[in-house]
């Protein structure tokens, strides 16, 4: 079984290859692959299809389950910095292919994909129906439309996943129809499909589709009515926030966050007091999407929730909402037992920018892990108190040399003059990168003895 399986992700992998260096696929190759994966077990078809479908660069699976923990990781030397310094920084060229293109425009290609979209394995149909989908084909739409009405209940789900992957406004009519398809699998590959086009009009519909004797129904509304991003959808998934399956209220609490919208705030606020960790996690990456100022007194009390992974979230949002009044909540967290939260804590004090969270991010600076040492660091440039000129000074001597270059290019974010005798010292580091890093710090110093000021200012990247 084993030697099986590594021949068929070794055959996946070479036509997936051919994508990768840009050669023209070869349709008896695709016709092969799809041939050994119609016999193979399920969990090989699986990984082969993963091995294909990501060639086309797109996702093998729906995003059905968003994760609600976007963590940035800042740069503490940004890249102005760098680029002032003579620092040399890689460029990378991106090709974004679209339609045809994905695979040559070879109509023998298309074929081969489109012969399989009716075979008895339902996973080599759906391999087909999302590249073909994908590739735009004007031909494409007539065959998944077809397929959404044959007699067979699997060729229905795979004739509804393909209009989803068209992205075909024509396809809004007959998903919302299937929506009242007799077959479950049906339902939720329609509602998956309306999520991707993301047209308004299906807004009641899905809505409909919320009451639905199937969770994995209700789950796919809720996630497609959050990629509508309409002020419409907030009633429903309010009401959804509280259906008898937890999946489906972490997904409704996830689409309210996409919607951003301030009016989702109270029914969030509930969603934190569930006693599932995943809608309570949910409920807060959502607070952190709006962005609303009323949301800070709803997520502190998490902040000492007994799941980590909810603290860990409930600090990052108070990071996005950036006010003041988290400071002293989040500066507590700089201990935390989890070395995700502690770094999530100093990640967040220094989006805030309060110069009350130099005292706990001094501390931080004395960590034993270097990379929380490192992070502390940039905080503490971010905030530009001069009150943290003393504890980054001593962070220039720090062992590791990349917390040294982040201490450094917090003092030239500071400006200070009381920077520039520690400063002019790392100027002998035994580090290259220190020493620029303090050549750049001095020059950004307005000094009596320095007439060059330049500010620098990392860009923030946020979540999704």
């Amino acid at each position: 079984m084993l030697r099986w399986t590594a021949v068929l992700l070794l055959a996946a992998t070479r036509l997936a290859a051919q994508r990768v260096v840009d050669t023209p696929m070869d349709s008896g190759a695709v016709a092969r692959v799809l041939a050994l994966l119609k016999t193979s077990d399920s969990t090989v078809c699986e990984l082969a299809g993963q091995a294909i479908s990501n060639s086309w660069g797109f996702p093998w699976e729906p995003r059905l389950f968003p994760t609600p923990m976007p963590m940035p990781m800042p740069t503490p030397m940004p890249m102005p910095m760098a680029m002032r310094m003579g620092i040399r920084v890689p460029h990378v060229r991106v090709h974004v292919r679209h339609g045809p293109a994905w695979y040559g425009g070879d109509a023998a290609v298309s074929g081969a994909f489109r012969a399989v979209l009716r075979d008895d394995s339902r996973c080599v149909r759906n391999i087909a129906a999302r590249v073909l989908g994908r590739a735009r084909s004007a031909a494409s739409y007539d065959a998944f439309l077809a397929l959404l009405g044959d007699a067979s209940p699997g060729l229905r789900e795979t004739g509804a996943l393909g209009l989803g992957e068209l992205d075909d406004r024509r396809a809004l009519r007959p998903l919302q129809t299937a929506l009242r398809d007799r077959d479950a699998a049906v339902r939720a590959m329609a509602a998956r499909g309306l999520g991707e086009i993301a047209d308004s009009s299906s807004i009641g519909a899905l809505a409909n589709a919320l009451a639905d004797d199937a969770v994995p129904v209700r789950r796919a509304a809720a996630w497609a009515l959050g990629e509508v991003e309409s002020l419409r959808a907030i009633e429903p998934l309010s009401q959804a926030l509280r259906d008898r399956s937890s999946d489906v209220r972490a997904i409704a609490a996830w689409a309210l966050g996409e919607i951003e919208n301030a009016r989702a705030v109270p029914v969030l606020g509930e969603a934190l007091k569930d006693p599932s960790p995943d809608v309570r996690r949910a409920a807060v990456w959502a607070l952190g999407q709006i962005e609303d100022k009323d949301g800070v007194d709803l997520l502190l009390p998490l902040l000492h929730d007994r799941d980590p992974q909810v603290r860990l979230a409930a600090t990052h949002a108070l990071g996005e909402i950036e006010s003041p009044r988290a400071v002293r909540g989040l500066g507590a967290l700089v201990h935390d037992e989890s070395p995700d939260v502690k770094r999530a804590a100093i990640w967040a004090l220094g989006q805030i920018e309060d110069g009350n969270a130099v005292d706990p991010l001094s501390a931080a600076l004395k960590d034993p892990d270097s990379e929380t040492r490192q992070l502390a660091a940039w905080a503490l440039g971010e905030i530009e108190d001069a009150a943290a000129v003393d504890p980054l000074a001593v962070g220039l001597k720090d062992r590791e040399p990349d917390v040294r270059i982040a201490a450094a290019w917090a003092l030239g974010q500071i400006k200070s003059s009381r920077a520039i005798e520690p400063l002019t010292a790392a100027l002998q580091d035994g580090s290259r990168d220190v020493q620029d890093a303090a050549r750049w710090a001095l020059s950004q110093i307005d000094d009596e003895d320095r007439n060059v000021r330049v500010r620098v200012r990392p860009k923030r990247k946020k979540g999704i």
